[in-house]
């Protein structure tokens, strides 16, 4: 298995995971913006600039089932004492592979967007680009590791018509030939299913750590 995150990243683009062995990988941050725990089947990945012994040592002192412990809340409170970050949530972790040709769904692209969802992004994201399509928003940026990632916007009086879906899915046909990676919060059941319909496969949770 590799040794970098951006390694251990593309890897699970191509379905090739750490293995599901119990054990937990402690990998150097990509960058100074983004540390925290991606956990997938019986094997967790702790991507941080500490002392990988502080990480080893932690999670040993952890009473709590050993394949659960990087994402323990005593872990992850205890990380982000330690590197003064802070985090929103676990995150469901989820891929899908680009797509030919344009999307069939109308879109424009937005040189100087202002949506809150384009500022959260451009705080923890580069390159960031904005489409808009008739009732939703699209955003692609590079985040993790610089991995290419998707957020999507949906207004409430035009939900429950396939529109999240069909963002979703026109970020495959947008990403210039390259995988598309989502951060989904689990409990948005309506999220998690318009990206799965659009083709985004679950490959594991992640933890993103960010500065204050």
């Amino acid at each position: 298995m590799t040794d970098t995150l951006q390694g251990i990243l593309d890897a699970a683009t191509r379905g090739e995971f750490p293995p599901a062995d119990g054990g937990v990988t402690v990998v150097p941050q990509h960058g100074r913006r983004d540390a925290g725990v991606i956990a997938f089947t019986a094997h967790s990945v702790v991507f941080t600039d500490e002392d990988p012994e502080w990480v080893r040592s932690l999670l040993r002192s952890l009473d709590c089932d050993a394949l659960a412990a990087a994402m323990n809340p005593r872990f992850l409170a205890a990380f982000m004492d330690r590197t003064g970050r802070t985090t929103d949530t676990i995150d469901l972790l989820a891929v899908a592979a680009p797509v030919p040709g344009p999307p069939s769904l109308a879109l424009s692209e937005l040189r100087d967007p202002d949506h809150p969802r384009v500022a959260r992004a451009r705080k923890r994201r580069d390159e960031v680009r904005v489409w808009a399509a008739d009732g939703g928003v699209l955003v692609l940026g590079r985040g993790v590791a610089g991995r290419l990632e998707v957020a999507v916007e949906v207004e409430e009086s035009v939900r429950h018509r396939g529109l999240g879906r069909a963002l979703a899915s026109a970020a495959r046909h947008l990403s210039a030939g390259e995988p598309v990676w989502a951060q989904l919060a689990a409990g948005n059941a309506r999220s998690v299913r318009a990206f799965q319909a659009a083709g985004f496969r679950p490959v594991g949770a992640e933890a993103l750590l960010v500065a204050q």
